[in-house]
């Protein structure tokens, strides 16, 4: 059987995750091409292939594909309609990204929170002025999207004593870090009461464009946005008319709607958002823990068993 592994989106460090796989299992039938056309010759006898994205024309090629392991949590880069009409399965690496991301969104509220970005200010302009910093313990964190990114969130959040509301699909199984937990028809209760919403949710046609300016208006004036989910999650202009007309304390943002962030972005010279590229995932442990993923579904998908994070 033979697997196909594609560089697309991996970066330099790319080989990692093929010496991964290699050295935990060299019996594997392995692949690893490193161009488009290699790659299309490659998938026609393929019958898995791991990579961090599956163009249309690889997909028409992959006569015997029968399953695609994603290098993401998310999957809106995938046409889920194509994979099921050719009975492809699709698994993502879901729950590898939740401590970078969990401790990124720690950074992100104590930056606020403790008002690191006065200190910046002051520092560059070798200011000595002392101020007061605030206390998450003080403070609610609304999560939506309690999955693995959002429960250790949630977790994380416990330990400054912070109190936690979230979002779930199935509200009745919830971790046991939230104070309390909504369904999705709920929004507007955790908005209610959030001084920090994090966005943690997958994108798809619920999600997407969820935090509009009705929502944007229901926060307290003081609240920070935090969006560790989907750049398209937020109405961005709506975001910046609220940043501008002081209906919103701040924003930490990972995703934006178009990425790279465009240079004329307003975003990026405003004191109160704190701009990341779409990096709070990354981690030094990130391939170790993608082969973890895979080398455990390839045994389910040679026993026949049901495959870990199924998407499709």
């Amino acid at each position: 059987m033979t697997v196909v592994v594609t560089p697309h989106l991996f970066g330099d460090d790319s080989p990692r995750l093929i010496d991964e796989i290699r050295d935990r299992r060299p019996g594997i039938d392995l692949e690893h091409v490193t161009d488009e056309d290699a790659l299309l010759e490659a998938v026609v006898d393929a019958e898995v292939v791991v990579t961090g994205r599956l163009p249309d024309d690889v997909l028409n090629a992959a006569n015997d594909l029968r399953w695609v392991q994603a290098l993401s949590a998310g999957t809106d880069m995938y046409d889920h309609d194509a994979l099921a009409a050719r009975d492809v399965a699709l698994t993502t690496v879901s729950g590898i990204h939740a401590r970078p991301i969990g401790q990124q969104v720690m950074g992100y509220l104590l930056h606020f929170e403790r008002r690191f970005d006065r200190a910046i200010a002051q520092q560059r302009q070798q200011e000595w002025e002392r101020y007061t910093g605030g206390e998450l313990g003080d403070r609610t964190i609304g999560i939506v999207g309690v999955g693995a990114i959002g429960s250790q969130v949630a977790d994380y959040c416990t330990a400054f004593d912070a109190r936690v509301v979230g979002t779930k699909r199935d509200p009745t199984d919830a971790p046991a870090a939230l104070d309390a937990v909504y369904g999705p028809d709920d929004l507007e209760s955790v908005l209610a009461d959030s001084d920090y919403l994090v966005l943690a949710c997958p994108l798809t046609d619920e999600t997407r464009g969820l935090i509009d300016a009705e929502a944007l208006a229901t926060l307290d004036d003081d609240a920070v946005l935090v969006n560790v989910a989907r750049g398209e999650v937020v109405d961005e202009p709506a975001l910046v008319d609220a940043l501008e007309g002081d209906e919103l304390g701040g924003a930490a943002l990972d995703v934006f709607e178009a990425e790279p962030l465009p240079e004329e972005s307003q975003l990026w010279d405003r004191d109160d958002v704190l701009v990341t590229p779409h990096m709070a995932g990354s981690t030094p442990h990130y391939w170790e823990r993608c082969a973890d993923v895979f080398l455990r579904n390839y045994d389910r998908f040679r026993s026949g068993e049901d495959l870990e994070n199924r998407v499709v």
